[in-house]
């Protein structure tokens, strides 16, 4: 069970209780600051990626893992029909206080309405876990699909932070996928149930989704290794 330091996290800056920032490492990488208020940007200050996700929304849209809620707050924003959906109590919360008015606690895998627009940004494929899990979750997207609807979906190919000064790769063959990280966060000096995050290359979302029945076409490329990928 995790202890929610997100949620509480993003309920301190909400009430005005800014005094830390939430750290984040992997079993690749060294702890880094994600700064809090870049859970609550607004359009302007979000990536072009996400914008351009944003952009494309049509219809009914479900916003997987919404965080604070600024993805949906812009679409509301715009007239659309938003379900916002978080594992977070204290982020549905927060998103909640801050407007968007459908707005549940709830796992992907629990979601049973259909939508238009399904959005999964800020690395979308976190949620699937493990490579070996990403048939089921595209199988329940599917499910979850109008005719004629989109999924949204971002990620990053992480070779390069396998790379070492030549430019070699070094991944071990023996290993599992090596977008398939064990993520930790901590908060004011409390330490998170650490979990599975995944990051999945475009080659392999593709292949994923023939294997699952759904198109798959490359959106545009983000900034750094990532680009957003449009399901079908």
């Amino acid at each position: 069970m995790t202890k929610d330091l997100f949620g509480k996290a993003l309920l301190d800056y909400h009430s005005g209780n800014y005094t830390a920032d939430i750290m984040t490492s992997t079993n690749i990488s060294e702890e880094d600051e994600l700064p809090l208020p870049y859970l609550f940007r607004d359009f302007n200050d979000m990536p072009k990626l996400e914008q351009k996700a944003l952009k494309l929304a049509k219809g009914t849209i479900l916003d997987v893992g919404c965080g604070s809620g600024s993805h949906s707050l812009y679409l509301q924003s715009k007239g659309f029909l938003v379900k916002a959906i978080d594992i977070s109590v204290g982020a549905i919360e927060v998103a909640r206080k801050r407007g968007v008015k459908h707005a549940e606690l709830k796992a992907f895998l629990d979601e049973t309405e259909t939508f238009d627009t399904i959005l999964l940004l800020m690395n979308g494929t976190g949620i699937f876990q493990e490579l070996s899990e990403v048939g089921k979750y595209l199988k329940h997207l599917k499910s979850l699909l109008n005719p004629g609807g989109q999924i949204l979906i971002d990620s990053s190919d992480i070779k390069y932070m396998y790379e070492d000064e030549d430019g070699g790769i070094w991944i071990d063959a023996h290993a599992n996928y090596h977008g398939e990280l064990d993520y930790y966060l901590s908060y004011k000096g409390e330490d998170e149930t650490p979990m599975k995050w995944l990051y999945l290359d475009f080659e392999t979302m593709n292949l994923a989704c023939e294997t699952a029945g759904l198109a798959c076409e490359k959106v545009m490329d983000g900034e750094n290794f990532d680009y957003l990928a449009k399901l079908s």
